[in-house]
């Protein structure tokens, strides 16, 4: 049974810590079957990765928000606002549409830099800095826009309805899709036996080699089910631009919240930003590019909405920042900071996606759809609190075991063997790990404070 576990992330597994990725199957699997077979269709896949794909992108940059230990209200209107510039400058400026896309990214920083100043430097809470952001940039967007639509030039929109390419030998799949199923097959084999090697250097315990196999073949069989399904759609279709965007930013941003200084210290701040900065972390700083970062991103999902849409409006970005919010929380972020991960609030993000769009399908009214997000938001909270009260593995100490302290309560570096899919270390602990505890809250004690946040 100890070997079992390993073929999902090591000793410290136990099935309350794939809470949320239970929850995802049981969903997809529900709506399945109760949808006649609609939710796992090539077409309905493929336009859930397409239409979410802006908030997933949102709740990437919102989960370093809330893990620096802030939150951003304004997402949505900044998605907005710089949708209807973008829109203006490619009309109205007569910009390429690839320079309208970089103008909108620095618009973007330059709202963040905004916000981040008021948040890092004057010393205004985030939550009304960005609730006066969500007032003010909803505003700007109807008054540029003169609360009418805006419609963009073909050449944008492949950024958020175009999909990857058909090439190659007629094989009733889309080729290119085919192509990044294997290519992700590769990496993960790649990384599985690179895991080993080192663990054999270093002279760590390994897992037998039938659980890795075991891994594998899982993963394997999961990734080209996936690749068969998305590129088995009608002709014209394939994984969509959008979602290899948004896996793009999952990879960059969970390797710089995971493996570098930057993002240790973001974790830092959020656990307690004074004894950070008594660390020699610059506070300041750290959250000043964290809420200038939520804001740039913001602005790219806003592009890709509009892009999908072929059109700017004056109700773009209305409540995004709620399933933002909502994403990072349900993927196991802590409320008081210094707890969540990208990878986590995906998942978190594709929970409200499969729900919402199983619910749509099943032609329940959006009165209803509102109300059983926030019950399913509050649930998932509360279990997960409820388990680190009660001393127990919860699902955010799985998702932050990347994190882990020595026993001075000093930042380890990050070393492969510890990345280990779905056994990352971290602060989460049960029964047979050495880690420090969480108090109920979810956070760090004081005892258990990083004294140093740089890797030793």
């Amino acid at each position: 049974m100890k070997d079992l576990k390993k073929v999902f992330g090591g000793n410290t597994s136990n099935a309350r810590q794939f809470g949320m990725i239970a929850t995802l199957v049981v969903a997809i699997l529900f709506f399945q079957v109760f949808t006649g077979g609609l939710t796992l269709s090539s077409t309905n896949l493929i336009a859930l990765v397409s239409q979410y794909s802006y908030i997933l992108i949102l709740a990437i940059g919102m989960v370093m928000v809330i893990v620096a230990g802030h939150i951003d209200l304004s997402v949505g209107s900044v998605a907005a606002f710089s949708g209807i510039l973008v829109a203006t400058s490619m009309n109205s400026w007569n910009f390429p549409w690839p320079v309208a896309i970089v103008f909108g990214l620095v618009v973007g920083a330059a709202i963040g830099a905004w916000q981040g100043f008021w948040v890092a430097y004057v010393g205004v809470p985030a939550f009304i800095v960005t609730l006066a952001g969500m007032l003010l940039f909803r505003g700007a967007n109807q008054f540029v826009g003169n609360a009418d639509t805006l419609p963009v030039p073909d050449g944008f929109t492949v950024i958020g309805s175009g999909y990857l390419p058909e090439f190659g030998p007629s094989t009733g799949y889309n080729n290119a899709t085919l192509l990044l199923g294997l290519i992700i097959v590769i990496a993960i084999v790649w990384r599985e036996f690179s895991l080993r090697r080192t663990q054999a250097k270093m002279g760590s315990e390994q897992a037998p080699l039938w659980v890795s196999v075991v891994k594998l073949v899982v993963l394997i069989a999961i990734v080209g089910y996936a690749a068969t399904l998305f590129g088995g759609g009608r002709v014209g279709t394939s994984f969509p631009i959008s979602g290899i965007i948004l896996g793009v930013l999952v990879l960059l941003y969970g390797f710089v919240t995971q493996n570098t200084i930057f993002g240790r210290h973001i974790y830092a701040v959020g656990g307690n930003s004074h004894a950070a900065e008594l660390s020699g972390v610059k506070a300041k700083r750290v959250n000043f590019f964290v809420m200038m970062n939520m804001s740039v991103l913001a602005s790219l999902a806003g592009m890709i909405y509009v892009a999908r849409a072929g059109a700017s409006g004056p109700q773009d970005g209305l409540n995004w920042e709620l399933d933002a919010i909502a994403s990072v929380f349900i993927g196991g972020a802590a409320v008081a900071g210094g707890i969540g991960t990208v990878t986590g609030s995906i998942v978190g993000g594709f929970v409200i996606a499969v729900l919402n769009n199983g619910l749509q399908l099943l032609g329940v009214g959006s009165d209803k759809v509102q109300m059983i997000k926030g019950l399913v938001l509050l649930i998932a909270v509360a279990v997960d609190v409820y388990n680190k009260s009660q001393g127990r593995p919860s699902i955010t100490g799985f998702l932050t075991r990347g994190l882990k302290r020595d026993k001075n309560g000093v930042a380890e570096q990050f070393t492969p063997a510890a990345s280990n899919p779905g056994a990352q270390g971290g602060v989460g602990t049960d029964a047979d790990s050495t880690e420090p505890a969480l108090t109920p809250n979810g956070d760090l004690s004081d005892q258990q404070r990083p004294k140093a946040t740089t890797p030793n």
